[in-house]
Order: C-alpha cells, then structure tokens, then sequence
C-alpha cells in the first residue's frame, strides 16, 4: 500500500537513518521489534534507512560461529525490504546506495537496509585485538590499503 499524499509530504521532512554494527543488526531482538512495528499505524514514519556497518567480525567473532544467513541483513527479508549491498572500499558505490535508498524510501515510504561490506583495522577498544581471534584476516588486512589510498587511485 501507498502512503497518501499527504503521508508523503510529512514523511520528507524527516529521515530516520540508524547505524548497526554487523553483529548487533542481526543479534538485537530490539531491531526486530522496531521493523516489526513499521507498518503499524501509530509507530509508522515512511520508512527508515538501517545501514549497516559489516565489518565481517562483529565481537572479534567469525560470522560463521555467529550467523545463521549469509548476511547480517537477511532479517531484511522477513519484512521485504529492498537490501543494497556495497563494498565499503568503494565510497561511490556507497553513495549509490544511499542515493538510491532515500529515493526508494521516499517513493515508497518503507524501510530500506544498506549492508556496507568492510573491515576494521583495529578492535573495539585497546584490549581487544581482533588479530589475536582473527589471525589471517589480518595479515591480508595488514597488506590492504586504506580506503582514502584506494579512492585517490
């Protein structure tokens, strides 16, 4: 269903964005909950934009040992959500999404996930090293340029 015209209006003067970590996406009952409660009269606002910051080790954790999907943003599917996936080395196809996630929730007035593929260079915090858990992934991140180097080129 189409939100009204007048529906549409009050929705573009506010945009709800939420930031995720990967694992907190798929692991907080909260965010079901506030999905679940998008297409109730009272609590609808257009649709939110839910993007999420995959760092592929979310808590130091590999995503085999922590996900049941392949995706973080799988839970997306349970409510029909378009999901844009983009390569967080890549801040183009970032902002593609973007655009094309605000244009989708406009038009549409529904939730819209971004799943921004990535890494983290370092922990949580300054005693959580993510290379005491994850090892080979970061010897090759190590070797891989940051996103500034790769965009300049």
């Amino acid at each position: 269903m189409l939100p009204s015209p007048s529906a549409r209006r009050r929705y573009r003067n506010v945009l709800p964005i939420l930031l995720h970590g990967d694992a907190a996406f798929a692991g907080q009952g909260v965010v079901y909950e506030t999905m679940q409660m998008a297409d109730v009269p009272d609590f609808d606002v257009g649709g939110t934009i839910h993007v999420i910051i995959n760092n592929q080790i979310g808590l130091t954790i590999n995503p085999l040992h922590s996900l049941s999907t392949p995706y973080s943003s799988d839970l997306g599917k349970a409510f029909n959500c378009p999901i844009f996936h983009c390569n967080g080395d890549d801040p183009l196809a970032v902002s593609t999404a973007l655009e094309t996630a605000v244009e989708w929730r406009h038009e549409w007035g529904m939730d819209v996930i971004i799943e921004m593929v990535c890494y983290r260079r370092n922990g949580p915090n300054k005693l959580d090293q993510p290379a005491f858990t994850q090892p080979k992934l970061y010897k090759e991140l190590s070797r891989h340029p940051p996103t500034l180097d790769i965009f300049e080129k």
